[in-house]
């Protein structure tokens, strides 16, 4: 479902296969159990390895996404859906800031939601225009943003997950 080069059957391999790392695997595992440890109910079923558990975040009807704790915070994972969504390979995604999947025109808003699911915990209930690496648009709705903490309690990013989203016009495009 990742988006890759037409015909590059060896990156498409490559990005099956790059949620399976040991880092990843164990990233997979954190936005698993602090989403569970916030909301009260499971991301995905966290039954079996965890490897059966990173496959299924991996493979998730759904859009999940996270970024770190930089200044400026990197994107630091993104399933299947979010590839596609953003039209991004593993590795463009990694180097992404996150602000800059929204126009400069709605990071204002972004920050806000941020800094309010930090306050939070979480946040259940947002919606925003988000646009993807080729500069395509689109609206999420009724988004979950949830902060990430490990078994310590120390805090190591934020994530994201939606399953509703529709493409809209281009910015210079008339509504």
């Amino acid at each position: 479902m990742a988006a890759t080069p037409a015909g590059d059957a060896s990156a498409s391999s490559r990005e099956q296969e790059a949620w399976q790392r040991p880092d990843r695997v164990a990233h997979a595992a954190l936005l698993i159990e602090s989403f569970a440890r916030l909301l009260g109910r499971e991301l995905v079923s966290r039954e079996g390895t965890d490897l059966d558990r990173a496959r299924r975040l991996q493979l998730a009807p759904f859009v999940v996404v996270s970024h770190g704790t930089e200044a400026d915070p990197v994107l630091n994972y993104g399933n299947a859906h979010a590839l596609a969504l953003w039209e991004m390979t593993w590795e463009e995604l990694t180097r992404t800031p996150s602000r800059l999947t929204a126009e400069p025109v709605h990071r204002d808003e972004r920050a806000r939601l941020l800094e309010r699911t930090l306050r939070d915990g979480y946040v259940d209930d947002y919606a925003g225009v988000r646009v993807s690496a080729t500069g395509r648009r689109f609206r999420i709705e009724q988004a979950i943003v949830w902060n990430l903490a490990d078994a310590a309690g120390n805090h190591r990013g934020q994530a994201a997950t939606f399953d509703r989203w529709m493409p809209l016009p281009a910015a210079d495009a008339p509504a």
